[in-house]
């Protein structure tokens, strides 16, 4: 697994199959939908954090480097304009 969003669609889509199964025991319909739980709540925090870095990377380039000390996850100006010299110089 390369714990991509393409992977989590994958092991969602796998997880609906489970569930879906016809010849599941009572006892495994309820493993299944403990672990159909634990996937979802875990899914649920990967797409908010993908939602947040796709927020940040849309106000960089709407406000450029002005907006890059309110975002420390992405960087600060001094990195950001020496890597621009570095691919200039």
């Amino acid at each position: 697994m390369t714990n991509s969003l393409a992977d989590l669609n994958t092991h969602l889509f796998a997880q609906l199959d489970r569930l879906a199964c016809d010849g599941l025991t009572p006892e495994q319909i309820e493993q299944e939908a403990k672990r159909a739980q634990s996937i979802v709540a875990i899914a649920d925090q990967v797409s908010a954090t993908a939602r947040l870095q796709l927020t940040a990377a849309t106000l960089f380039a709407q406000h450029g480097k002005a907006v890059l000390p309110m975002l420390p996850q992405i960087g600060n100006a001094r990195t950001i304009e020496g890597k621009a010299e570095d691919a200039a110089g």
